[in-house]
């Protein structure tokens, strides 16, 4: 529900995405991006599941603007995000001489994108106040004692600076959960997943 083109991302538009999808995954791409990433699932063991469930992401987006704890966030998280680790780990490739289960690289390629999304939502939480938005467990404010009014005046606070502490260190532990992925990895695809674990 931000950016750019943020007022085109509806409902029939999200549909419309959906059916194209499925149209690419069986051969039949209608233009130049879909034949773009027609040639990808084409090339590389991709699912077709984490795209369709990012596009449920953008639904979830539409109709909903508070999380009522962890688990409803830690849901959309992946929706939105977790779903492009899963979605990059086939095309990345996993390396020859890897010794560890298919299964944990893809769950660190997962940890990757929760990490990336929480921390677009700490980094955010300004800006998605002024769009009536709050994407912090609504438990764990009111257990800190801050309110939705007091996210939307901006006040910072001892109770605030306590809060997004816990948030942030959570935020970092699935970055750490991601780092033990990324010597799993392909050599030629590491340098990228590293830099976006320092620098994110």
């Amino acid at each position: 529900v931000d950016g750019p083109n943020a007022s085109q991302i509806t409902p029939t538009a999200l549909d419309r995405w959906e059916s194209r999808l499925e149209d690419v995954f069986a051969g039949r791409p209608y233009d130049m991006l879909d034949a773009a990433l027609f040639d990808t699932v084409s090339k590389y063991p991709v699912d077709i599941q984490p795209f369709r469930d990012m596009i449920e992401g953008m639904r979830m987006d539409l109709k909903k603007s508070r999380y009522k704890n962890f688990d409803e966030l830690y849901l959309y998280c992946y929706y939105v995000a977790g779903t492009v680790g899963l979605m990059s780990v086939p095309v990345m490739g996993i390396a020859p001489e890897s010794k560890a289960m298919t299964e944990s690289v893809y769950g660190a390629a997962l940890a990757l994108g929760l990490a990336n999304q929480l921390t677009n939502i700490l980094r955010d939480v300004g800006e998605d106040a002024r769009r009536g938005r709050i994407y912090l467990p609504q438990d764990e404010l009111a257990q800190a004692g801050i309110s939705d009014e007091d996210i939307f005046d901006g006040k910072v606070t001892e109770k605030w600076r306590s809060f997004m502490k816990n948030q942030i260190k959570r935020a970092r532990m699935f970055f750490q959960q991601a780092e033990a992925g990324v010597t799993e990895l392909n050599r030629a695809s590491r340098w990228p997943v590293w830099a976006s674990l320092q620098l994110y």
